[in-house]
């Protein structure tokens, strides 16, 4: 009886023993963590660099931030020719020197005369006598055959409207058909013309740019744009303009006093109107031509010396020159030296070394490494206010 109680005894302890060991094999697992503990840790983002076009502030670094401020590249054309004339050809960045306010500065951007040129070729076709229509199609399509073959022409026509005809391109027939497509009408936006080609068409063209300017210079109907914001958008560009100035003072004299006959259009009178007009008898006028006197804007002897000023300015500012076609043999002549002298054009380009206050006006000068030659380019630019 003994011996069975001390069977039992060692068979309960021997399932106590055995229970104890499933439980502890048994014991939930730790819940699995989001990483690999063995994962490496992900290192820091590196810091942007600052382009060429950034600076940055020392005193930022220290604080972990980074501010960059935009600096803008200053070029413009250079012309360089000898005593008698002709231009002096085969010059790199080092025979010059760009002084800045008669600060020295580093030359960062130079092309050489054999860069194409983007020229903007805008046609003022405002009423005139001096030139027919034929004439000066005939004379333009002859300044483009002049360019080079890489050379890229716009043409832009301007009345009381401004009309891209084409933009720019190389290709010889579109931009023939473009000049062809111009015509005669009234009105003379030319400020706004300029206003668009140098804020809208020429912006964001890089590389060497022109604006040969057709006209007589008078304004008569621009409203959004006036000479002194077209002054402005010059000095602060890149582009070189060559007005050409034709006179209309004659032409416009011997109109300012005829009246000008507009005659209806047939269906412009299916509506009778409701004022009577005299000695009719009747209710309504009868249909016949619209009696008006011209305009006594842009008429004046005043308002000539002013586009002829104007001309002159805008040229100045720019670094090109004004020429005087009231002939069409002068008018071929001048497309001739313009095409010959945009052939000649160097672009010289800085980062100025000092801060300017927006709207600021500086001083350019520059010095080349030969002797008896002369510099033909801008003395100013302006710092855009904007």
């Amino acid at each position: 009886m003994q011996d069975k109680r001390l069977f039992l005894l060692c068979l309960i302890s021997l399932f106590l023993l055995t229970d104890v060991s499933v439980g502890q094999s048994r014991r939930p697992l730790p819940s699995p963590t989001p990483e690999r503990i063995n994962k490496r840790p992900v290192p820091p983002e590196p810091t942007p660099t600052p382009s060429i076009d950034e600076k940055t502030d020392p005193g930022a670094e220290e604080a972990g931030k980074v501010i960059r401020v935009e600096t803008r590249l200053v070029s413009f054309p250079v012309r360089v020719v000898d005593r008698s004339g002709r231009f002096v050809g085969g010059l790199t960045s080092e025979n010059f020197k760009v002084f800045e306010d008669n600060v020295e500065q580093t030359i960062e951007y130079f092309q050489s005369e054999a860069i194409p040129f983007t020229v903007v070729l805008m046609l003022d076709v405002s009423y005139s006598t001096v030139f027919k229509i034929e004439e000066i199609q005939s004379a333009a399509i002859a300044f483009i055959d002049q360019l080079r073959p890489d050379d890229r022409v716009a043409i832009v026509s301007f009345d009381g409207d401004v009309h891209f005809l084409c933009d720019a391109t190389n290709d010889r027939s579109v931009i023939y058909s473009a000049i062809r497509r111009t015509r005669i009408s009234t009105g003379t936006s030319l400020y706004e013309a300029i206003d668009l080609v140098i804020n809208r068409q020429l912006v964001g063209i890089d590389g060497r740019k022109a604006v040969v300017l057709f006209t007589d210079g008078v304004d008569t109907t621009s409203r959004e744009s006036n000479d002194l914001s077209n002054l402005r958008d010059v000095s602060e560009s890149d582009v070189l303009i060559y007005p050409i100035r034709y006179d209309t003072f004659a032409d416009v004299q011997s109109m300012r006093n005829k009246p000008i006959v507009n005659r209806p259009d047939i269906r412009d009178t299916k509506t009778p109107p409701t004022v009577p007009s005299e000695g009719s008898g009747l209710p309504f006028p009868l249909p016949g031509p619209v009696i008006s006197r011209p305009s006594e804007t842009g008429t004046r002897p005043e308002d000539y010396r002013f586009a002829e000023e104007f001309l002159d300015r805008l040229a100045e500012r720019s670094g090109g020159r004004v020429f005087v076609a009231n002939t069409f043999g002068n008018l071929a002549n001048a497309f001739k030296t313009i095409a010959s002298e945009l052939r000649e054009y160097y672009r010289i380009g800085y980062y100025p070394s000092e801060d300017a206050r927006p709207g600021s006006q500086r001083r350019i000068r520059i010095r080349v490494d030969r002797e008896n030659v002369a510099v033909k380019a801008r003395t100013t630019y302006s710092i855009p206010e904007r």
